[in-house]
């Protein structure tokens, strides 16, 4: 089976929309959310309606730390995500808003998990920057893969059975092998804000069978995305930053 996977949607209708329509288009067959549906863009409500259906039609979502921020006043975070998340609840309806807040943490899938953060805390909502913060994932999983974001950066890590970690940054487009003899973390970038130099789209396609991971980066109309974060009164630097892809 072939699963698209996505991260960090934030909001950003037309990140999202041309995601999954490549993800249609390359046959993917099931689809995994890995959190943050809201924050820093313009959609929330569209976002997350579209999340709701995917998840009636078997699609499989976790819960991010703004999702969660959505139903609780505890999250911390900066001024400009703050703003973000109070004009957001003030968007969502009580069944948006639920969806959110019954989100699972993660999601154990045969010989696969699935987490926003990472596995050893997933409430603490750690950032995976490290062959040691992915090593802290791994060992607390018996899962072959793992799959992440949060951070907004893709990244490829492994570890042996004698623990010896390895990790990479992934090039688009090149299938990677995912060897049965070792674990594996597979940190997503992020749909809807990406914060590694590259302001396209990012999302994982994942061949169940064959155990390759394939990164897919998908230009987006930007210009629409950042102007619908302008009109709406958000902060100017949640729109300036896509263009920018940081």
């Amino acid at each position: 089976m072939l699963l698209a996977v996505f991260s960090d949607i934030h909001g950003n209708r037309q990140a999202f929309e041309a995601c999954l329509k490549v993800a249609r288009a390359r046959a993917a067959e099931r689809f995994i959310l890995l959190g943050d549906f809201v924050g820093y863009g313009a959609d929330p409500e569209w976002v997350v309606d579209t999340a709701m259906d995917l998840v009636a039609h078997g699609a499989v979502a976790v819960r991010g730390n703004h999702d969660e921020a959505v139903n609780t006043t505890t999250e911390s975070m900066n001024n400009e995500a703050q703003i973000a998340i109070e004009w957001t609840r003030g968007r969502l309806d009580a069944a948006q808003r639920r969806f959110l807040a019954e989100l699972p943490m993660l999601v154990e899938d045969s010989d696969r998990l699935f987490v926003h953060s990472e596995a050893s805390s997933p409430k603490r909502w750690h950032y995976v920057r490290s062959t040691t913060d992915a090593a802290k994932s791994l060992i607390a999983t018996p899962a072959h893969v793992t799959f992440c974001g949060h951070i907004h950066r893709p990244a490829l890590y492994s570890m042996s059975v004698t623990a010896k970690m390895t990790s990479f940054v992934p090039k688009t487009d090149v299938s990677v092998q995912l060897l049965r003899g070792r674990q594996w973390l597979v940190v997503l970038g992020s749909v809807g804000q990406p914060r590694d130099g590259d302001p396209a789209a990012s999302f994982v396609l994942f061949d169940t069978v064959s155990c390759q991971v394939t990164y897919c980066r998908v230009p987006y109309d930007i210009a629409s995305a950042a102007n619908k974060i302008r009109e709406n009164g958000l902060p100017p630097w949640l729109a300036d930053r896509l263009s920018q892809g940081r």
